[in-house]
C-alpha cells in the first residue's frame, strides 16, 4: 500500500510479488490457461503506463486486481461468439489406484467447466468469493457493482452449480 509522501512502487517488484496471485485469479476466472496469461498481460500492460498514478493510490492490489477483473470482462465479451472445440472423451485407467485419481481429477475438472459456463457476471462472483476468500463488500469495489448485486450473482451461480452438480450426479 501507499499512501501520499512516499516513494512509489517499484512496477517490476510488484509484478515479481503479485503477478502470480493475478494470474491464480484470471486462470479461475477464465479456466484456460493461455487466456488467462492474456487477460493478465493485458491488465499489466494498462497498468504499466499508468503505473506513476497507480504506484500512489491507496490500496495498489486491490486497483490492479479490478484491472484484471475488468480486462476479463473485456476479453469475455470480445470472444464470447467465438467458436470453442468440444472435449474428446479420454480414455480411463484400469487400475484401482488410477480409478481413485482420475476420479479426483474429474471431480476437480467438471466443477471447473460447469463455473466456466456460468454467466461472466456469475463466474466472476462466484471465482472471487469462493476461490479467492474474497468479501462481499470487497467484490462489489472490484467489479463496480452494489453488494446486493454481488450477493445476487453468488447467490444465483452457487444455484446453478447445485442444479448442475445434482443432475450430473443423478
Amino acid at each position: 500500500m501507499e499512501h501520499e509522501g512516499t516513494a512509489p512502487v517499484d512496477f517490476d517488484g510488484w509484478v515479481a510479488a503479485r503477478g502470480p496471485a493475478l494470474l491464480r485469479l484470471a486462470r479461475r476466472l477464465t479456466a484456460d490457461p493461455a487466456d488467462a496469461e492474456d487477460v493478465v498481460q493485458e491488465a499489466l500492460a494498462r497498468a504499466l503506463v499508468r503505473w506513476e498514478r497507480i504506484s500512489r493510490v491507496e490500496d495498489v492490489d486491490a486497483y490492479v486486481t479490478r484491472m484484471v477483473v475488468n480486462a476479463h470482462t473485456s476479453w469475455w465479451r470480445r470472444f464470447r461468439r467465438r467458436e470453442q472445440p468440444v472435449p474428446t472423451p479420454e480414455e480411463k485407467g484400469s487400475g484401482a489406484g488410477a480409478a481413485d485419481d482420475t476420479m479426483a481429477y474429474d471431480e476437480r475438472d467438471r466443477l471447473r467447466e460447469a463455473v466456466r459456463r456460468l454467466p461472466a457476471e456469475q463466474r466472476v462472483a462466484v471465482v472471487l468469493r469462493y476461490y479467492e476468500q474474497r468479501e462481499y463488500a470487497e467484490i462489489a469495489a472490484l467489479t463496480g457493482v452494489r453488494e446486493g448485486t454481488v450477493r445476487s450473482r453468488v447467490s444465483r451461480g452457487i444455484a446453478v452449480l447445485r442444479r448442475e452438480w445434482g443432475e450430473q450426479d443423478g
